[in-house]
């Protein structure tokens, strides 16, 4: 009979490329705990309360092997004095840009994290969530990356105008970004975070060619995720990472992200034994769902990546969307139970 886990152990066992009792599940509850609490999504931000009851009772609900502190990308942007538009159903998104042209990063500033209301709750529930999980659940908290973020300060557009044609003003813009990456993080660590995901959808291989990522995004990953005082996750939002997989164990993440535009298998193999995975079911599908497709997509993770640890069974984004029913999260939830006990040996 397997030793019996605490979702903490059962992570930091797998994620030491053993096999713990179980594949942990993550399922990533960001904007759907609004739903769960059936209040507006704007307002579930606004309290730490809100946010804590509502990772509590999702967890216990779903069998959940961690708790999710992150609320909305667009929280970092605040902190540069931008906005966010809350949707009635559906992740918040970003205002206007703040940077309006180029030269304006001449005299961009690190701001306070402390002086951005969206930023200091997520602290407050940080420290709640630390009280609460008494070190049985890891505390997962989300850092936008330095190379991502500008896609929000100035829009995609001219943010790829400056990768090419503003050498100076890029380098003016990551050192600011890096400054407030790094700080913004170790707070979170020090509030009760158990590890940080690195959030880079910029640096996927479905935006930039790997040779501009390895001038770029690479080595402002490297650098950053050097200062971060705890384990670090980079995440890809669904971006496609086959062209760069090899380059990320020189970054020092320890979990990467796989699209389930990828076989998480073929990924596995890759990277077997540097870096763990986690995905890759597909939110936007999930959402429609039959009970016996959510099996067989969890059934199809286990077979090809489970056997020897290093496996986290998520989505393939980051967050659960808040279209999708209650009865494939238990499904998900009841296959891992019942095909992702180890020692696998169901096919």
């Amino acid at each position: 009979m397997n030793t019996s886990y605490n979702s903490l152990q059962r992570v930091l066992t797998t994620l030491s490329h053993k096999e713990p009792d179980k594949v942990p599940l993550f399922l990533l509850f960001s904007h759907y705990g609004a739903k769960e609490l059936g209040i507006g999504i704007q307002d579930y931000f606004s309290n730490s309360e809100n946010v804590v009851e509502a990772q509590l009772r999702l967890t216990e609900k779903f069998n959940n092997d961690c708790l999710f502190s992150f609320s909305y990308a667009s929280a970092e942007l605040e902190a540069f004095g931008g906005t966010t538009f809350f949707p009635k159903e559906g992740s918040p998104n970003s205002g206007i840009p703040v940077i309006k042209k180029a030269s304006d990063i001449e005299n961009l500033k690190v701001p306070n994290i402390l002086e951005t209301k969206s930023l200091t709750t997520i602290l407050e529930t940080i420290k709640k969530l630390k009280r609460e999980a008494a070190d049985t659940k890891p505390i997962i908290s989300v850092a936008l990356s330095p190379f991502s973020l500008p896609v929000m300060q100035l829009g995609f557009d001219k943010y790829i105008d400056l990768i090419y044609k503003e050498p100076v003003l890029f380098d003016k813009l990551m050192a600011v970004n890096q400054e407030f990456c790094i700080t913004w993080a170790n707070a979170q660590i020090e509030a009760g975070a158990t590890a940080i995901c690195y959030f880079d959808p910029v640096s996927s291989s479905s935006v930039l060619p790997r040779n501009l990522y390895l001038q770029k995004g690479f080595p402002v990953a490297k650098h950053t995720i050097s200062k971060i005082n705890a384990p670090v996750a980079t995440h890809f939002a669904s971006g496609k990472i086959n062209g760069i997989i090899n380059d990320l164990p020189q970054t020092s993440t320890i979990l990467i992200g796989i699209s389930s535009s990828e076989d998480i298998g073929e990924m596995k193999e890759k990277v077997k034994g540097q870096l763990s995975l986690i995905g890759n079911l597909n939110g936007i599908e999930m959402c429609r769902w039959t009970d016996q497709e959510a099996e067989n997509q969890v059934k199809s993770i286990i077979k090809k990546a489970a056997k020897g640890g290093g496996l986290i069974i998520s989505d393939n984004h980051g967050e659960i969307p808040y279209q999708v029913p209650e009865r494939v999260l238990y499904k998900i939830s009841e296959t891992v139970q019942k095909y992702g006990k180890y020692p696998i040996e169901w096919f």
